[in-house]
């Protein structure tokens, strides 16, 4: 656990995160994570399912609940041939079925830390002719994910 918590606004190099490489855990806060290397982009979306009704009692104004959520995260960075997490994502690439399904956690620069049971998609291997290899990758959700703001993180 870091001495100090960030406050404030922070540049997204100060997100960590890491990927389970035993499959998906039974537990996932004492799972094994580790980093994947020169990974450049982390971007986090979430999709939510809402269905819309217009009941004749609201006189024609629309309803809205939100009935089902989903979370992806897309992943960018150099291919680093030789580390761990680097090869074991980029390993994916060739997998099918169960042997895709992972854990990611991400800990944010306040410390709240995001654990998501998911399956990991390889999706760009390579490049072109003077520049450096591609690791390209999403995870996509599958299950609810745990949420665990700080101090209890």
């Amino acid at each position: 656990m870091p001495e100090t918590v960030g406050t404030g606004v922070h540049p997204s190099n100060k997100i960590q995160f890491g990927v389970c490489m035993d499959g998906r855990p039974s537990d996932l806060k004492t799972a094994e994570y580790t980093v994947v290397k020169d990974a450049e982009s982390l971007s986090i979306s979430i999709d939510n399912g809402i269905e819309e009704w217009n009941p004749m009692d609201a006189e024609g104004w629309g309803r809205a609940l939100t009935t089902a959520k989903s979370l992806s995260i897309s992943m960018g960075g150099k291919r680093n041939y030789g580390d761990a997490g680097n090869d074991f994502v980029a390993g994916l690439a060739w997998a099918n079925g169960q042997e895709c399904n992972s854990a990611m956690k991400v800990t944010f620069p306040n410390q709240d830390v995001l654990y998501v049971p998911c399956v990991i998609s390889t999706n760009a291997l390579g490049g072109d002719s003077t520049g450096i290899d591609s690791l390209e990758w999403e995870v996509k959700s599958d299950g609810k994910p745990l949420y665990v703001s700080y101090p209890t993180a």
